[in-house]
């Protein structure tokens, strides 16, 4: 089964097989060193430019670069991989937070069903997001690489509920939320 990133997230996580596989490896010793080499933030963040129209270069060195956990992180493509998946994770909770936020405060009941469309989004990207770090942890690149890509949806799906509107009250956070996840998705290819 494939799930693109135009599938709903909340829908993708319940049609995805979450349970963590261990596989055995067939790469060769010069493929694994790819992963164990160290890589610098800005290394990093040119290759995801380079091969993944959704990461830019200036962001994605900017957000990694902020964060005080990429010293540690940047060892190597795993380990970024799994900082901007965590990164992205935030974003999510931290959108979900303000979407629920908005809701609470808005009259319009349908203003509100926009708003607990977007909440159900995020909380699959979320859920994505989570089993995603479990597989990059774990290495199965194939498998975290599927649920990034899934978890993608949720900030267009977000932003269609709202089409036809003057204003979209989360475009801000819909947008940063869609950036981190393009890095991580970039970052995991990379890795695998």
């Amino acid at each position: 089964m494939s799930i693109t990133a135009t599938a709903a997230p909340a829908q993708a996580a319940e049609m995805m097989e979450m349970e963590l596989v261990p596989t055995m490896s067939t790469t060769t010793a010069e493929e694994s060193s790819s992963c164990a080499n160290p890589v610098s933030v800005e290394e990093a963040c040119r290759g995801a430019s380079e091969t993944h129209a959704g990461v830019a270069y200036d962001h994605c060195v900017a957000s990694l670069g902020a964060d005080p956990r990429s010293k540690d992180a940047g060892i190597n493509m795993n380990g970024l991989a799994v900082l901007a998946t965590k990164m992205a994770i935030d974003h999510a909770a931290s959108t979900e937070s303000k979407i629920d936020d908005l809701s609470e405060l808005e009259e319009s009941p349908h203003a509100r069903a926009r708003f607990n469309h977007c909440l159900e989004q995020y909380g699959g990207a979320a859920d994505l997001l989570r089993d995603a770090l479990d597989n990059l942890r774990a290495q199965i690149y194939g498998k975290a690489m599927e649920q990034l890509a899934a978890a993608l949806g949720a900030s267009e799906s977000c932003e269609d509920a709202w089409k036809g509107e003057e204003r979209i009250p989360v475009a801000a956070h819909d947008r940063e939320y869609g950036r981190m996840a393009h890095i991580a998705l970039g970052f995991t290819h990379a890795a695998a």
